[in-house]
């Protein structure tokens, strides 16, 4: 200490500002007591907080219960050495940094304790300024390196915020891009979330990658999109369709893909092959290009079927819902005729996952809606 009782100011400019010395907590470790007591001098006289260790046991019980910024451990050890200490706690470093004191001027030593994540080496005997800048150098390098940790988390935290800010958003235009059609034809929107949710489901269980789900979720929403373009006298008759009206109806596939045609976006990309082809059936029979088996797009198939499915159970102003097991049994009676055979397989082999989504999106009617 000087004779004012302040540690003694550094030989070398201190590398860490905003961090006094004695906030820095270092623990050293040396199988010698004259070796320790010397180093651990040397770093009170600079300020330091310390503590001590006399092998790598006691350093790895140490560091179980207790902080430290720094170990400052010789090689050369009995029972454990300090190469074998920095593989065991390399799984904290930069939280703590290493420098590595021995008496062997082993090169390939040095190294493999460099490559095992120490950050610096010193031989003995050493001076006092040996282990000072030793310690200031791989201070400032965990310091460099916790902050740069820190802004890579702050940049992911911010990264997946702004993907599920974008996610949102993207997921508001379509339903809202959607309820244009929705409301000209009496659908709910309850019923468009749950054909997302739905394909969303089936997709999973096809071992579909997240990304391409999350696709799905949005695009077969829009699957009825084209309906904007069918005149109200028929998309809002009561009672059956006259063959000229039909065909009128059926357009409603094209002109949705033409709505979603030549987007760079993939939902919307998705969304044009759905709305297009959500009425082919397996068999060939369906419309508007009359594609057949695996020709017809996965997404399509997937979003026809749960169509089938929600629409058939649920109440609508023109008609009365089907019970369950008229619904299944429709299904099962057209897997392979209108339906896919695998995906109408896995529909009813995970029944209560589909029938978990009914359940907790019902559709809400205002009472004069409801027949």
């Amino acid at each position: 200490m000087s004779p004012s009782g302040r540690p003694h100011a550094l030989p070398i400019d201190w590398p860490l500002p905003g961090h006094a010395p004695k906030d820095i907590r270092i623990l050293v470790v040396d199988d010698q007591d004259i070796v320790r007591l010397a180093v651990m001098r040397t770093l009170k006289k600079h300020g330091f907080t310390c503590f001590e260790a006399s092998d790598a046991f006691k350093t790895l019980a140490f560091l179980d219960r207790e902080k430290v910024d720094l170990v400052l451990s010789d090689i050369q050890m009995p029972g454990m050495t300090g190469l074998a200490l920095v593989k065991a706690v390399a799984h904290r470093i930069p939280e703590i940094a290493f420098v590595m004191v021995s008496s062997m001027d082993n090169t390939e030593m040095a190294m493999e304790c460099l490559r095992h994540g120490a950050y610096g080496y010193v031989l003995k005997p050493f001076k006092t300024n040996d282990i000072l800048i030793a310690v200031a150098a791989a201070l400032r390098r965990r310091m460099l390196e916790l902050e740069y940790r820190d802004r890579e988390a702050i940049l992911a935290r911010r990264v997946a915020e702004q993907t599920v800010e974008i996610k949102a958003s993207r997921d508001e235009v379509a339903l809202r891009l959607i309820s244009a059609s929705e409301h000209r034809d009496n659908e709910t929107g309850a019923h468009v979330r749950r054909i997302g949710l739905y394909a969303a489901e089936m997709a999973r269980l096809l071992g579909w990658d997240e990304g391409r789900v999350e696709t799905i979720q949005a695009a077969a929403p829009m699957h009825d999109i084209g309906k904007i373009g069918v005149p109200d006298r028929i998309l809002q008759k009561d009672g059956r369709l006259t063959e000229e009206e039909w065909i009128i109806m059926r357009t409603h596939t094209t002109m949705g893909a033409n709505i979603l045609k030549n987007s760079t976006v993939p939902f919307i990309q998705m969304g044009a092959r759905i709305a297009a082809c959500h009425h082919e059936r397996w068999d060939g029979t369906g419309y508007p290009l009359g594609l057949k088996g695996e020709a017809i797009p996965i997404e399509a198939r997937i979003t026809c079927l749960v169509d089938v499915y929600d629409a058939l159970i649920h109440r609508r102003v023109y008609k009365m819902p089907w019970t369950e097991p008229e619904v299944l049994a429709y299904i099962r009676e057209n897997a392979g005729v209108f339906f896919d055979p695998l995906l109408t397989r896995t529909f009813f082999d995970h029944l209560p996952r589909f029938r978990e989504i009914m359940l907790l999106h019902p559709d809400r009617f205002a009472e004069p809606e409801l027949p």
